[in-house]
């Protein structure tokens, strides 16, 4: 576990990336999920990124045992070639499963590997932010190598939402923030190579950035290359600090402020 290895306690934390399905997390689970989601804990809440429906099953169920844990469902563009034979039905039928369903996500462009078929994932990604837009909800963003198919769309609908685990250039996310959108940023920004991450950091609005971990992954310096979870965000609001000369507590109350107008929740 992470907590807390020196330094003071961050108060008000609040993850807009989570995998707790993630087998990483297997044997325990609950265990860390019942101290972390705690009154009184330093973390306030986080939210599930679905990516295919055994996974939205698990976001539902976990929405229903713990009040500050809100969830999505959507399909996440790796499994655009092992949909169900009617996707939007799907998740139409899951949208009704539970009132913590907060956003539509995990969705996006990824052309990292060969192999995927990036006319299907552009066809999925469109009838999710229709799907979105039909139902009032945010979008959870996922872009990897695909920037430029990516940027057409969102010009394309100006949808609401986060481009989670932004790695792209100062220049991208400001062309994103003029449209509406939020920047999610984790445990790359403290990363020694991340001289754009960082960048980019520096310029985002106050009012446009969310903390995340994409906890199993992407663990924060120093603690790189261990399972992540939630309670490492202090590491990337101290970074985030550091960049933009302020205060890491005055970051988590602007990520967690940013994540209740964006997602409609209340958490403290």
């Amino acid at each position: 576990m992470s907590m807390l290895s020196g330094g003071d306690v961050m108060n008000g934390i609040f993850d807009s990336h989570t995998h707790y399905n993630s087998p990483e997390f297997d044997g325990r689970r609950d265990e860390l999920l019942n101290r972390m989601l705690a009154e009184g804990s330093p973390v306030c809440g986080v939210i599930h990124a679905a990516t295919d429906e055994e996974s939205m099953r698990f976001g539902i169920e976990y929405a229903g045992r713990y009040p500050n844990f809100y969830t999505s469902v959507g399909f996440h563009p790796e499994y655009a070639g092992s949909l169900p034979e009617d996707p939007e039905a799907a998740l139409e039928e899951m949208l009704t499963k539970s009132d913590k369903i907060r956003a539509v996500g995990e969705v996006g462009l990824d052309y990292h590997y060969e192999g995927y078929d990036r006319d299907v994932q552009i066809k999925l990604l469109r009838m999710q932010i229709e799907l979105a837009d039909r139902h009032g909800l945010p979008l959870i963003f996922h872009c990897r190598d695909a920037t430029e198919d990516f940027m057409q769309i969102m010009r394309e609908y100006r949808p609401k939402g986060v481009v989670h685990c932004f790695s792209g250039s100062a220049e991208t996310a400001r062309e994103l923030v003029e449209m509406g959108l939020y920047l999610g940023f984790g445990g790359v920004l403290t990363f020694r190579n991340s001289k754009r991450v960082k960048k980019a950091f520096a310029y985002v609005p106050e009012d446009r950035f969310l903390f995340e971990t994409d906890c199993p992954y992407m663990a924060p310096e120093p603690h790189r290359g261990e399972v992540c979870d939630s309670y490492m965000i202090r590491y990337t609001a101290e970074c985030g600090a550091e960049i933009k000369g302020t205060e890491a507590e005055k970051l988590i109350t602007l990520a967690r402020e940013n994540a209740e107008r964006l997602f409609g929740i209340r958490l403290i």
